[in-house]
């Protein structure tokens, strides 16, 4: 029952989350900081009366270990939401971040050493392909869009690229925040929801650096159109809505996750984000009416492809098709 629950939470969670916040962006590209900063801070109060006790419980694992992963994680969180600045559309946003196995395994040779089998090495290089393709792709989009002089063309890739190579930081450092959490979980043990706390607790006080964007963002949200709320009856600013939604759903997403990973092994949590990932694609595309075209649809089924690959799903149903002679035939074998 706690899968089953875990599931609906990651599905519901992480594609309403996708939802809102391309709600948000489209109203106010620049959005990215306020957005961040809802989502930690909510987390942060959560963390503090569930898990700490009102900072009455003591943390398992030492502070300064926390500072340096939450020092990668606002970065990436900020880069992330950030780069949606540099006119990088959300289905390729998506499709980029899609790409962690790659940055995971080039620092896992790197850092930690690691060998992997050939069908790994096929699955990653499936994976940037697919990531290429759609990156291509959307680059002709810029020069096509863009208006005007060739001067302005030109800007406008510019600024395309900036995003880019945000992105692809954000991507790397994403990998190797994730090989410092194995580090420490493996030194003091599994403390996921101890790490959810500090990892938005500790950088608030980083956003007093972004105070003026958010200042000025809550006065754009405030004089956005005001609704009625069906159910508590009263009128507020339609911005400020969206904001609440993606807040909660981003925390339910989070916690699904969370849940899915003490419920099932790592290949079942890690299928069940991939398909997540591709039905808020498949959405995103539909219903904002995002231009994707037929090399987008090829590299997004070569990205997909290659995570499956990965993880070796495939190879499993492949497995569980043949039902029990073929286990008995590998057991003779």
């Amino acid at each position: 029952m706690g899968t089953v629950f875990a599931i609906v939470l990651v599905f519901v969670g992480c594609c309403s989350n996708v939802v809102s916040l391309e709600l948000l962006v489209r109203e106010f590209p620049g959005c990215g900081n306020i957005v961040t900063f809802a989502q930690f801070l909510f987390i942060a109060l959560e963390g503090f009366i569930f898990e700490t006790k009102f900072g009455r419980k003591k943390p398992a694992i030492p502070i300064k270990n926390y500072v340096v992963m939450v020092t990668m994680f606002f970065t990436i969180s900020v880069i992330n939401n950030y780069a949606l600045n540099f006119n990088i559309a959300m289905p390729l946003h998506m499709i980029f971040r899609s790409g962690s196995l790659i940055a995971n395994m080039i620092l896992g040779i790197i850092i930690l050493k690691k060998r992997y089998s050939a069908s790994k090495y096929l699955s990653i290089a499936l994976v940037s392909a697919g990531i290429f393709i759609c990156t291509i792709m959307s680059a002709k989009q810029v020069n096509v869009s863009s208006e005007g002089s060739d001067d302005q063309g030109f800007y406008a890739f510019m600024h395309w690229l900036i995003g880019i190579a945000m992105l692809t930081f954000a991507l790397l450092m994403s990998a190797r925040m994730g090989i410092f959490q194995e580090t420490l979980y493996k030194q003091y043990g599994k403390h996921s929801k101890e790490a959810l706390f500090y990892n938005h607790c500790l950088p608030l006080p980083g956003f007093l650096l972004l105070a003026t964007d958010i200042y000025n963002h809550c006065i754009y949200f405030s004089q956005s159109t005001p609704v009625l709320v069906p159910v508590v009856g009263f009128t507020a600013p339609i911005l400020w809505i969206y904001l609440l939604i993606n807040v909660i759903t981003q925390y339910v997403c989070i916690r699904g996750v969370f849940i899915l990973t003490t419920e099932c092994a790592s290949l079942t949590v890690t299928l069940v984000v991939t398909l997540r990932k591709f039905l808020s694609l498949i959405f995103s595309i539909i219903y904002f009416q995002n231009p994707f075209t037929t090399w987008h649809w090829v590299g997004t089924a070569v990205v997909f492809l290659g995570t499956l690959l990965y993880t070796e799903v495939l190879s499993s149903v492949q497995a569980a098709l043949r039902g029990p002679d073929a286990k008995r035939q590998k057991k003779a074998e």
